[in-house]
């Protein structure tokens, strides 16, 4: 099995590049990302927050019944990849969708709930989305999103334990139905709340993100967040391998059934290197 080349690539003084004709590298917070990563991922250090008062918080009823019917809004999920960049792009500004230094429960559920800051829908306006239009996995899972949630995230999880063990259909929609939803969801959404508070900082402290062994194990290896952030083209998020991280050993497994192809990996060189130019004292993540 061919491994991916790096795609990263640290300047250290004294230190030669690694390969003879590097590509151009993209400035990133604190080091350098290859142009070959995309620069809607990648922490925008330029911007800067507009003075003045902030804009007042409009509650979004609409999104607060959702949220009490368990977010059976989720059919958004397609539509939250434009934030998702904007998060990367914007972290901890007032263009963060999910700015967690607006606290525990705005980053965990809140921005949910409100209607977005300008900053956001302003900076999501000018991502450069054509690769995600380009994807026809990622465009039939738009247009049939809400379908796709009925059946597979409520219906079969009900139906199956009724047809195979005679459970009843109303245990099968609420423990395996709701409540897993419900467990889900919570364990995802901390990843944008706990994981940016708790933690330590082992590859970049200038960042917020943290390493959060707690988040890694609930979220089936999302929890590795300062790593996520420091190097947002890695496929694992986590230079640990499959160490709390299903997520990883499941894309792992669809590459060796050649499903799954062009596994971005950083080297090992390149994490040392940003981690001592960058990283607290303690290099131990988690």
């Amino acid at each position: 099995m061919t491994e991916t080349p790096e795609t990263t690539r640290e300047h250290s003084a004294g230190q030669p590049p690694r390969q003879p004709k590097p590509p151009q590298p993209t400035a990133t917070n604190g080091g350098f990302a290859l142009a070959e990563s995309s620069v809607e991922d990648v922490f925008d250090s330029s911007y800067r927050e507009k003075d003045g008062p902030k804009p007042p918080v409009r509650l979004v009823w609409r999104n607060i019944v959702l949220m009490i019917l368990l977010h059976s809004g989720a059919v958004y999920g397609a539509v939250l990849i434009p934030d998702h960049r904007v998060h990367h792009k914007y972290s901890e500004t007032d263009a963060d969708p999910h700015n967690a230094l607006r606290g525990f429960f705005f980053s965990h559920i809140g921005w949910l709930l409100v209607r977005k800051h300008p900053d956001v829908l302003e900076k999501g306006r000018k991502l450069e989305l054509s690769d995600l239009r380009a994807d026809p996995v990622v465009m039939f899972q738009r247009r049939h999103y809400k379908m796709s949630v009925l059946l597979i995230c409520f219906l079969v999880p009900m139906l199956v334990p009724w047809y195979l063990w005679g459970e009843s259909l109303t245990v099968g929609y609420f423990l395996p139905g709701l409540l897993r939803y419900t467990v889900t969801l919570n364990s995802t959404w901390l990843v944008n709340s706990a994981a940016h508070m708790w933690g330590n900082r082992p590859y970049d402290q200038t960042i917020n993100p943290r390493e959060n062994r707690f988040v890694a194990f609930s979220a089936v290896g999302e929890g590795f967040h300062n790593y996520h952030h420091t190097f947002p083209f890695d496929y694992s998020t986590s230079e640990y391998g499959h160490k709390l991280n299903l997520t990883t050993a499941f894309i792992d497994l669809m590459f060796r059934l050649g499903l799954a192809s062009d596994r971005k990996k950083v080297s090992q060189a390149t994490i040392r290197a940003r981690a001592q130019r960058t990283g607290e004292a303690s290099n131990k993540s988690g």
